[in-house]
């Protein structure tokens, strides 16, 4: 007779799996993927580092979904935005500066998630990431292409690469663990990221903006 898991087995080996799962995201956000040590993750968690690697067989594996559970949330944020009602431009725009906002509300744990040198595992499921993010973007061009209000002349899959990229690696300096000098509770932390925001959305819209589309100017930065 084969032996069957009780209810209560298996709500236990949930439980520790995401306590495993949640202790390494707050790892990663303090410290980012060098920090984060099995052993760590494991103490953090409240049980044997044996018990972790019964879940995960290594570290990469560990991280590798962190990095995949948290960036889900992120292309499932942005997915809803590019179904709401507006033009292509403005879903574009409020997509695009959405990401950068959200990315600054925990910048170390962003800048692992889309900079900080990794596992090969850890780098494979980045690059999922950042397709499903682009296939967002692309479905946002093509709406618009379809309605003329986005320029015709690019293939969408293109602009979406190019508008991705754009956007992260504009968000690399502000997320670096080097450049970071504000506290992210500030009011001037906020205004920045505010602007920041709106400067690179800005930017990724007149990319494929029609001739007729509008799209805010830059705010001028003072001197």
């Amino acid at each position: 007779m084969a032996y069957r898991q009780t209810a209560s087995v298996e709500a236990r080996l949930h439980d520790n799996r995401a306590r495993i799962l949640t202790a390494a995201r707050r790892l990663v956000s303090e410290g980012g993927w060098k920090e984060a040590q099995v052993a760590s993750v494991a103490a953090a968690a409240g049980m044997a580092t044996g018990t972790v690697y019964r879940y995960f067989p290594s570290k990469a594996e560990l991280f590798a979904e962190v990095l995949s559970a948290v960036s889900q949330r992120e292309v499932d944020v942005l997915a809803a935005i590019a179904k709401t009602d507006g033009t292509a431009i403005h879903r574009l725009h409020t997509a695009v500066s959405t990401f950068v906002q959200r990315a600054m509300r925990n910048p170390r744990l962003a800048y692992a998630l889309i900079a900080e040198p990794c596992d090969k595992e850890i780098d494979e499921a980045r690059l999922t990431y950042r397709a499903a993010i682009s296939e967002v973007i692309r479905a946002i061009v093509a709406s618009g292409q379809a309605t003329r209000t986005l320029r015709t002349d690019i293939a969408a899959d293109l602009a979406a690469t190019v508008i991705v990229g754009g956007f992260m690696e504009g968000l690399i300096g502000p997320l670096s663990p080097l450049g970071r000098r504000q506290r992210q509770d500030s009011e001037d932390y906020r205004r920045g990221v505010a602007a920041l925001a709106d400067e690179i959305a800005t930017l990724a819209c007149a990319s494929v903006a029609a001739p007729l589309s509008t799209v805010r100017p830059l705010p001028r930065r003072s001197s």
